[in-house]
């Protein structure tokens, strides 16, 4: 990833080189990275805008009225309407300098949103994450959004981005939860390849200790590649999980967007301060970070 990534200031580049730059990181570690997931509503994107979180993710799609001109909105299924409009989303987020993810629930809203993003491009001089979950994956019974569109589309409009590329999944407390399957994996590998842009792959931490293999050869097929590790509110996994995880991955390669308390614990044992007394002060704001709940990708 780190080497094809973009130069300072574009949409793909590497996100541990843009805030180790702006000194709001001291080392290219993964682990430092702090998320603010699911700033959906109105309050939640003030909460992170005034937390220290690096990065804010944030899931778009269309409301469900349905109608041929409706703006692309905040919210993630089953929520289906929200207080928040993307763009009142990215007028509030660009006066920061935090990265962004945006999570796309359905094709439908892709196009919409990118012709937002155009607008504001020139605000947005920082890494910009574009999600989807193209492929099936262990458990997953979500639709998946159809690869080749999303892509095409995204390209269309930005052909300098960072893409987020998973897998639909589930996880099941009264069953052996399978891993990332071989199959998974090469078919990833296979729409990824000739993608000329970073490409990081969520996957649910869960699922991971099992999948040490097939993730470790998907890594190294690309240095454009990395992995972001995401939890499942209800998913029982350990923090020996996670440290298996970091002593298996390059820790430039793998990002923890997790929750509490297991993101403390985990930060704790490997030595990574939770909070960087190193941000600059426009971007760092006192006061504890409440991280919103993951749902079910």
């Amino acid at each position: 990833m780190t080497a094809t990534a973009g130069g300072p200031g574009s949409w793909s580049e590497n996100i541990l080189e843009y805030f180790l730059r702006n000194n709001h990181i001291t080392t290219e570690d993964g682990a430092e990275i702090i998320w603010y997931h699911a700033a959906n509503h109105k309050a939640q994107v003030n909460e992170a805008l005034k937390s220290p979180a690096h990065m804010i993710e944030a899931d778009v799609l269309l409301p469900s009225d349905g109608s041929e001109y409706s703006q692309p909105i905040m919210a993630h299924p089953p929520e289906t309407n929200s207080d928040n409009t993307l763009q009142e989303w990215l007028t509030e987020v660009i006066k920061s300098n935090k990265g962004i993810k945006l999570d796309f629930e359905s094709l439908a809203a892709v196009e919409p949103s990118m012709m937002l993003l155009e607008n504001v491009k020139r605000h947005l001089q920082r890494p910009v994450w574009i999600n989807a979950d193209i492929l099936p994956g262990p458990n997953g019974n979500s639709r998946v959004v159809d690869a080749k569109p999303f892509i095409d589309t995204v390209t269309s409009f930005f052909p300098d981005v960072t893409f987020s590329l998973g897998w639909t999944t589930g996880w099941h407390p009264e069953k052996v939860n399978e891993g990332y399957s071989w199959t998974m994996v090469k078919e990833m590998e296979y729409i990824c390849k000739d993608l000329n842009l970073p490409v990081t792959f969520p996957v649910r931490a869960a699922l991971v200790r099992q999948s040490c293999s097939q993730l470790l050869w998907l890594l190294k097929k690309s240095n454009r590649y990395s992995l972001t590790i995401w939890t499942g509110k209800n998913d029982n996994y350990s923090i020996e999980d996670l440290l298996c995880i970091r002593d298996h991955f390059d820790k430039k390669q793998v990002f923890y967007d997790i929750l509490e308390p297991q993101n403390h614990e985990f930060k704790q044992a490997i030595g990574v301060k939770r909070f960087n007394k190193t941000l600059a002060p426009s971007f760092f704001f006192p006061g504890e970070l409440v991280i919103s709940e993951i749902t079910e990708e």
